[in-house]
């Protein structure tokens, strides 16, 4: 299973692709959505789903982009669903971002169960890591990890935004991700991968 890291937007979040030889998801499309297209016509891969780890706008921007120009379906935590075609919710219509959009976008086809999934072969689990919002879910794949804004290199998500709780991240992380094996690759929303084995180690939010 390859994965491909696509900085998006002003913020540099990071869109991800995973694949193998016939399929492909596309995991938080922030924005930039000609962009990705690009990227994915460069690979013989077929998108089949959209998934979202929390939907802020910097990570759903291209949703609809794409889930029209791919016919795919789009996935959500059911807790966060309603945010989508919520600016106040997914950020997008806050007074400080005046100088965008605010975000509309279609309700998800699906809504995430805390399971294993089985997309066209690529397989998954998903997680709750809520904390920098209430349905903050990562991608478990069977050799890395896919964690949204909970966990990065060296720091966590930002917990002062609506439905944000440090110490309900802070359990999040150490129950869900730090439990994983230690040489697994972190593929964090934004910033540079990581490793499991490095942030128990270094991260000053579990080292202090």
């Amino acid at each position: 299973m390859n994965i491909l890291q696509i900085p998006t937007g002003a913020i540099q979040e990071n869109c991800y692709l995973v694949s193998d030889e016939q399929h492909l998801l596309i995991i938080d499309p922030g924005a930039e959505a000609e962009k990705i297209i690009g990227v994915i016509g460069k690979n013989d891969a077929k998108p089949v789903a959209i998934l979202l780890t929390h939907t802020h706008y910097d990570h759903i921007g291209a949703v609809d982009q794409l889930r029209y120009h791919y016919q795919i379906p789009v996935y959500v935590s059911p807790l966060e669903d309603a945010w989508l075609s919520d600016p106040q919710m997914n950020l997008s219509g806050l007074g400080r971002h005046d100088d965008m959009d605010d975000v509309f976008i279609r309700p998800a086809d699906h809504l995430f169960e805390l399971k294993a999934y089985d997309i066209a072969g690529l397989r998954f689990e998903v997680v709750a890591t809520p904390g920098h919002s209430i349905g903050s879910v990562s991608f478990v794949f069977p050799d890395f990890v896919v964690s949204g804004d909970a966990l990065f290199r060296g720091s966590i998500g930002r917990t002062d935004l609506p439905t944000g709780n440090l110490e309900q991240l802070l359990t999040s992380i150490r129950t869900q991700l730090f439990t994983l094996p230690n040489e697994f690759p972190v593929y964090p929303g934004h910033g540079a991968p990581t490793t499991i084995e490095r942030e128990k180690r270094y991260n000053p939010f579990f080292n202090n």
